[in-house]
């Protein structure tokens, strides 16, 4: 009897099993089996070629885009408020300036930056969720794909933009913004502006994290020169073009950010 046998062991390509781990058949043997139950597409291991597979498809979309903007907001802003009209002149003046423009294709902000940067004749990005209720991509998203998952998603908003634009919005849009100040605190992005685009919205949020979160010494004395804070499309725009450069105000900002870290 040879030694695998005796303790009850198998190996199942590169994952060693034994004793009540080992299971009958083979890999193959399974594969082609057709009978039985379907529980299998709903494991992990059946997960992770799907979250293969999103990665796969966004780097293959994306690959080709010229430099962009994300730019994120309230899927609720309605048609008519002065937030949908400001967002759509910024994405106009993003593609006259030769950016694509990336959003999260939902309605709201997400539309009207669409709608601006696609009547500016610009390349006009989708990048939609699958959520509890329904939202299909936006009729301005001239390039699209839908995620299963948050996390793969998100990455593509960071891998293929040069800078964020945040725009009025709630938990989502929170997220991505300290997900955005993350990463550019951390120089995982580099000259990478994250733009507040509303002064009377976002100026409570700065005025906690000044007075509450930086006197408490749990952010560094730079880090809020990482954010730019605006309510001027043309000043968003040149903020943007400007941080390209090496001795950039943006520039400057993370080096600073970065000399603030704590050594240990």
């Amino acid at each position: 009897m040879s030694d695998s046998a005796s303790t009850g062991q198998r190996s199942r390509g590169p994952v060693l099993l034994r004793r009540a781990q080992v299971q009958a058949g083979t890999t193959d043997q399974r594969l082609l089996d057709s009978r039985g139950g379907s529980e299998w597409v709903h494991t992990d291991p059946w997960r992770v070629l799907r979250i293969q597979s999103e990665f796969v498809e966004g780097f293959g979309l994306l690959a080709e885009l010229p430099k962009a903007v994300s730019v994120f907001g309230s899927a609720r802003t309605p048609v008519d408020h002065p937030e949908y009209a400001a967002a759509q002149r910024l994405g106009s003046a993003l593609a006259q300036a030769g950016f694509a423009v990336i959003t999260g294709g939902g309605p709201g902000v997400m539309e009207a930056a669409n709608r601006g940067a696609c009547e500016a004749g610009g390349v006009s990005v989708g990048l939609g969720i699958e959520l509890p209720f329904e939202q299909s991509l936006n009729e301005w998203v001239d390039l699209g794909i839908n995620f299963r998952y948050f996390f793969a998603r998100k990455t593509m908003f960071v891998k293929y933009a040069q800078a964020f634009v945040i725009m009025p919005g709630g938990f989502g849009t929170l997220d991505e913004t300290f997900e955005a100040l993350t990463l550019v605190q951390t120089q995982k992005v580099t000259r990478f502006p994250v733009i507040l685009f509303g002064v009377d919205y976002w100026s409570g949020l700065i005025d906690w994290l000044r007075t509450t979160v930086r006197t408490a010494g749990k952010i560094g004395e730079h880090d809020l020169d990482l954010l730019h804070l605006t309510d001027d499309v043309d000043d968003a725009v040149a903020h943007i073009v400007g941080s390209e450069s090496g001795g950039s105000e943006q520039a400057q900002a993370e080096r600073a950010a970065v000399a603030d870290q704590p050594t240990s």
